[in-house]
C-alpha cells in the first residue's frame, strides 16, 4: 500500500462551530467559495467515509451526516471533538475543520495511508509557517479516546481546553502541504480563496467539483474526451453542437446504466459521428455538380420498367 492509499474504512469528524469572531460573527461553514459552502467543500473531501460526523447544529448539507453537538455548545474544539468521537466507530478517525476550501481527498487519503503504515498515534498537515494543523489529520481512534479521557480526569472535563493540549500528549508525523493546510478565519482569507479557485490552473477542477456536487453525482470520467468531443462538435458541425452534443452523451450514458465506461462509449460513438460529418462537408465528390445522381451512393436502382 503506497503512503497515498487510505485504509479499507474510517470515520471523519468535522467541527462546524466556534463564534467565527474574526469574520465578525458570519456563519462561517456557510460562506461560499466556489460557489459551494465550506462545509460542503470539507464533505466532499472526506466523502468515502464510513460515518461522517459534523459537531454543529444541524444545517442543510450536500451529503447525509450524522450531526452531534458538545454539552453546553460553545466548549471548544476539545469538548466537540470528544462529542463527535462517540459517534464513530472505525479504527481510524479524520479530523478537520470546516473552514478548509483547497482540502481535498487526495490528501485525505494521503493522511490515512501515511497512518496506515506507520506506528504513529496520528499524521497532522502543517502550514507554510511549520505551524501543526491538527484539524487536518488522521489519527488512531483508541488513542484520540485514551488521551481525550486522560486530559478530561486531569482537568475536570474537556471543556475550554486548547487543542495543543491534545497534540502533547500523542505521537504524530506531520505532512506539509501548504494548500490544503490553508484555512479561512478573516474575509481576507475567504477573497484569497475565491480568487485562487478562479485562475486558469484550477477553474475547470473547481466548477466540474461545483457541479457535481449540485447535482449529487460522484461520477469520474475522461475530461479531456469530453473536451475533444465538444471540439469536434464544434468545429466539424456547428459551435451550438458542442454543448448539445455533450448532454446527449450524458443522457444515453445514463440510459445505458451510468459510469465512466457508459460515457466513454457514448463519447467515442458521438466523435466518430462528428467525424464523418466533417468529412462529408469538406470532401469533394467526382463530377461536376449536375453529374451525380440524387441519390446515396449504395443506393440500389429503380429497376421498374415505368421507372424514369
Amino acid at each position: 500500500m503506497t503512503a497515498y492509499e487510505p485504509p479499507a474504512a474510517y470515520d471523519a469528524v468535522v467541527l462546524a462551530g466556534g463564534a467565527a469572531r474574526r469574520l465578525g460573527g458570519a456563519d462561517k461553514p456557510g460562506v461560499r467559495v466556489g460557489g459551494r459552502a465550506l462545509l460542503d467543500r470539507v464533505l466532499a473531501a472526506c466523502g468515502d467515509a464510513r460515518t461522517t460526523v459534523v459537531v454543529a447544529a444541524p444545517r442543510p448539507t450536500a451529503r447525509p451526516v450524522t450531526w452531534a453537538r458538545e454539552d453546553p455548545p460553545g466548549g471548544g474544539p476539545l469538548a466537540a471533538l470528544d462529542a463527535g468521537l462517540r459517534h464513530t466507530t472505525a479504527e481510524h478517525v479524520v479530523v478537520l475543520s470546516a473552514d478548509l476550501p483547497f482540502l481535498q481527498e487526495r490528501t485525505v487519503g494521503r493522511l490515512l495511508g501515511t497512518l496506515w503504515e506507520s506506528a504513529a498515534d496520528g499524521v497532522l498537515l502543517t502550514d507554510p509557517d511549520g505551524r501543526d494543523q491538527p484539524l487536518v489529520a488522521a489519527y488512531r481512534t483508541r488513542r484520540l479516546r485514551e488521551t481525550l479521557a486522560l486530559l478530561a480526569e486531569r482537568h475536570g472535563g474537556p471543556h475550554g481546553l486548547p487543542l495543543r493540549r491534545l497534540t502533547a500528549e500523542l505521537d504524530l508525523t506531520r505532512v506539509s502541504d501548504p494548500v490544503a493546510s490553508f484555512d479561512c478565519d478573516t474575509w481576507d482569507d475567504i477573497a484569497s480563496a475565491r480568487a485562487r479557485i478562479r485562475e486558469h490552473g484550477h477553474v475547470l477542477d473547481e466548477w466540474i467539483s461545483a457541479v457535481k456536487d449540485e447535482l449529487g453525482i460522484d461520477l469520474d470520467v475522461d475530461r479531456k474526451e469530453l473536451l475533444d468531443l465538444a471540439r469536434d462538435a464544434a468545429h466539424g458541425v456547428a459551435r451550438p453542437a458542442a454543448p448539445l452534443t455533450t448532454f446527449l452523451v450524458g443522457y444515453a450514458a445514463a440510459r445505458a446504466g451510468g459510469g465512466p465506461e457508459a460515457v466513454s462509449e457514448a463519447a467515442r460513438k458521438a466523435v466518430a459521428l462528428a467525424a464523418r460529418w466533417a468529412e462529408e462537408s469538406t470532401s469533394e465528390a467526382p463530377g461536376a455538380p449536375g453529374d451525380r445522381p440524387d441519390v446515396a451512393p449504395d443506393a440500389t436502382p429503380d429497376t421498374r420498367p415505368d421507372a424514369g
